[in-house]
C-alpha cells in the first residue's frame, strides 16, 4: 500500500494565483511522493530534482493562466457538494434523513445536490427544501422506450431532476458501462435539459501500476468526444480503492490529480473550460476529512456516499466551504 501513502513533507507545491513555492528534500523522498501517478520513464526522471520542479511549473502554468479564486470558484461561483445515497433507505429512513436536511443550517455558497433510489425520487422531491437539488443516479442513453429496468432522461425531468450521475465506478466495474457507453449517455442527458456529474477514477491496481492520470484522461475523453458543452458538467475525481473502504486519498494525493485533471482539459478541450469546470472529489469523504480537502486548490467540492444518509454529517460536509474562507 506504499503506493497510497504520499507524504507532504517531502513536496511542498503551493498552486496559487501570486505564486508557486516548491521544497524539496532528498530524491527518494521525491520518488515517494508522486508513487502511483504516472509510470516513470527515460523523458522524466524522478531523480532529478530539477525536472521534477519543471514539470510541476509546467502543470502550475497551464492551470494558473486563468487565475481561480480559492472562495468564488469557477463556474457558477459556488462551492459543490453532491450526496449519492445510492441502493439504500426506505420510505421512513428517507424521511428522516430529509427532515435532517431541511433543519439543517447550510452555507449560502455552496450548490447541493442529492440523489436519492429511483423509487424515492418523487418522495423526496415533494418534501425536500429547495435549497436542495435532485439528482438521478443513472439514465438510459437516449428517449425511453422498450428498454425494460431503465429511466429515461425525459422521465427524470418529468418528476423534479435536475442532475444525474454518470460513469460512477459502480457501473462501470459492477455493471459493466464502457467509457464510450458513459460519454453517450452524458451526451444525451445534456442535450435534453440535464445537468451531469461525470465520475472518473482509477482502481488499486492501476494506481500502484502508475497508471492512474492515464485511466484518468482516458475515462475525460470518452466525456469530451461526447458531451456537446462543458457548461453543466461537474467532473468528480473517485478513486475506487477509496470508495466505501474508509481510506481517502490524502488532500495532497486528491490536489496531485484535480491538477492534472484541470491540465487535461486545457491542453485537450480548451483553457476556458479548464477554468470553469468544478472538479470535486469523492471516496470515504466524511465530516472528519473535508475542511483539509477543501482547503486544496482544485478541489471545487465533494461526492459523498455513506457519509450523505446522514443528514448532521452531510450538512458539516456542505459546510466545509468555509475552510476555503479560512485558506483564502
Amino acid at each position: 500500500m506504499a503506493a497510497m501513502a504520499i507524504s507532504s513533507s517531502s513536496a511542498t507545491v503551493r498552486i496559487g494565483c501570486k505564486k508557486s513555492a516548491f521544497v524539496s528534500n532528498a530524491s527518494s523522498s521525491v520518488r515517494s511522493e508522486f508513487a502511483g501517478l504516472r509510470r516513470m520513464d527515460s523523458m522524466f526522471d524522478m531523480g532529478s530534482s530539477h525536472c521534477l520542479f519543471a514539470q510541476m511549473q509546467r502543470n502550475v502554468q497551464a492551470v494558473g493562466n486563468g487565475c481561480r479564486g480559492v472562495v468564488t470558484m469557477a463556474g457558477t461561483g459556488k462551492f459543490f457538494v453532491g450526496g449519492n445515497w445510492k441502493c439504500n433507505g426506505t420510505k421512513d429512513s428517507i424521511s428522516k434523513l430529509v427532515t435532517e436536511l431541511n433543519n439543517a443550517k447550510l452555507e449560502d455558497d455552496v450548490d447541493i445536490v442529492v440523489a436519492p433510489p429511483f423509487v424515492y425520487i418523487d418522495q423526496v422531491k415533494s418534501s425536500l427544501t429547495d435549497r436542495i437539488e435532485i439528482s438521478a443516479q443513472n439514465a438510459w442513453v437516449g428517449k425511453g422506450g422498450a428498454f425494460t429496468g431503465e429511466i429515461s432522461v425525459e422521465q427524470l425531468k418529468d418528476i423534479g431532476c435536475k442532475w444525474v450521475i454518470h460513469g460512477h465506478s459502480e457501473r462501470r466495474h459492477v455493471i459493466g458501462e464502457d467509457s464510450q457507453f458513459i460519454g453517450k449517455k452524458s451526451a444525451y442527458a445534456l442535450t435534453q435539459g440535464l445537468k451531469v456529474i461525470a465520475c472518473i477514477g482509477e482502481k488499486l491496481e492501476e494506481r500502484e501500476a502508475g497508471k492512474t492520470f492515464d485511466v484518468c484522461y482516458e475515462q475525460l475523453k470518452a466525456f469530451a468526444d461526447n458531451v456537446p458543452s462543458w457548461d453543466d458538467v461537474v467532473i468528480a475525481y473517485e478513486p475506487v480503492w477509496a470508495i466505501g473502504t474508509g481510506k481517502v486519498a490524502s488532500p495532497q494525493q486528491a490536489q496531485e490529480v484535480h491538477v492534472a485533471v484541470r491540465e487535461w482539459l486545457s491542453k485537450n478541450v480548451s483553457a476556458e473550460v479548464a477554468s470553469q469546470t468544478r472538479i470535486i472529489y469523492g471516496g470515504s469523504v466524511n465530516g472528519g476529512n473535508s475542511a483539509e480537502l477543501a482547503k486544496q486548490e482544485d478541489i471545487d467540492g465533494f461526492l459523498v456516499g455513506g457519509a450523505s444518509l446522514k443528514g448532521p454529517e452531510f450538512a458539516s460536509i456542505c459546510n466545509s466551504v468555509t475552510a476555503k474562507k479560512v485558506a483564502a
